[in-house]
């Protein structure tokens, strides 16, 4: 049985989050996914989520393509639980090419292409330019 893990934020769950895991499901037989933790983000990545952790992980643990879902705690943690789950592939989004190549003495390492014009942070941002337009016109 080959296992597969995925990380991410996952928050404002989209079309391009659904790509991506079903990608990585097609490469294996489990797929596992690290989701950050608010704190992760926040303390580590520097950003705030909209939607609370309970809740991604909720809507990720209903996923076809999910079949585990594990907290990510921190940048470090990735090669233990590389081993912990006796996983044989790490994948991740294609803007962070190279970024974990050192994962690769552990497991075979995959960069998919992202979707395009899709992601958390240009639906937060257009979210802002729509408040601001709203506040503009009352």
């Amino acid at each position: 049985m080959k296992t597969v893990i995925t990380y991410g934020t996952f928050d404002l769950f989209h079309v391009g989050h659904v790509n991506l895991l079903q990608r990585a499901r097609a490469l294996g037989d489990r797929l596992i996914v690290g989701v950050s933790t608010d704190e992760f983000n926040l303390n580590e990545k520097g950003k705030t989520t909209i939607v609370p952790f309970e809740h991604r992980v909720k809507v990720l643990e209903s996923c076809r393509y999910v079949d585990q879902v594990i907290p990510e705690h921190n940048w470090r943690q990735k090669e233990s639980d590389i081993k912990k789950y006796d996983v044989d592939i790490f994948v991740i989004g294609d803007d962070w090419q190279g970024k974990f190549d050192e994962l690769k003495s552990c497991c075979d390492v995959i960069y998919l292409p992202r979707t395009r014009n899709i992601s958390s942070t240009a639906i937060k941002q257009a979210m802002a330019v729509i408040e601001q337009l709203n506040k503009e016109l009352n």
